[in-house]
């Protein structure tokens, strides 16, 4: 074998044992368990439940019952809030129906009660809250009564649908001076990080 062709021969060798060198070296990385248990965890830490608004009084799509419309007692249904997302600084609550007058042809959406500046540490609202008994720091917009506070269902004709609106922001919002539900989706743009949603039925009996 001639001189030439044996240092060919090493040379190729070589190179050879490189490739199979970095070969090795990426398929050690790619499987390395620590970081793989490192990613998972990052996954898993990123992973959270959806924020969620319920009631003890009606279940999601349930029927609402009459003492929280103006045919009872008008008074606001019991709401728990949980799984409220890291980082909020603040809730907000909109009720409304969108399907007034009637559910067959309805021309507006009646808004039934709004909040904000709601504790994010807060667990919910207890049946027929008063203003004095909101959470600290808690602040009250305009039904469309024209008034704060709950405004019950009271369709004048057929089911309507009645839509518990929980919304996550991402600040503290100003004192918006009594706010119709209109001012206050104009503040919260641009800061909501959740929402969640309830929907309750009612139908007047009389």
């Amino acid at each position: 074998m001639s001189t030439r062709l044996s240092y060919y021969l090493q040379a190729r060798v070589a190179v050879l044992s490189v490739i199979a060198l970095v070969c090795c070296v990426a398929e050690a990385a790619e499987s390395n368990p620590l970081r793989d248990r490192q990613e998972t965890k990052q996954k898993k830490e990123k992973t959270f439940m959806p924020m969620s608004i319920i009631s003890s009084s009606f279940p999601h799509n349930g029927v609402i019952p009459t003492r929280h419309t103006c045919e009872g007692h008008d008074a606001s249904p019991e709401l728990l809030l949980t799984d409220v997302p890291a980082g909020t600084k603040s809730l907000a609550l909109i009720v409304d129906d969108p399907d007034a007058p009637d559910p067959a042809a309805p021309k507006r959406v009646w808004v039934h009660w709004v909040l904000y500046n709601i504790l994010p540490t807060s667990s919910g609202l207890p049946e027929g809250i008063a203003t004095e008994d909101l959470p600290p720091g808690t602040q009250e917009g305009l039904n469309d009564w024209q008034r704060t506070g709950y405004g019950g269902p009271c369709p004048p004709i057929g089911n309507h649908r009645y839509f518990f609106k929980l919304y996550a922001l991402d600040t503290v919002l100003p004192d918006l001076k009594r706010p119709t539900k209109a001012k206050l989706e104009e503040a919260m743009r641009g800061h909501i990080i959740a929402t969640a949603e309830l929907i309750g039925l009612y139908q007047k009996q009389h």
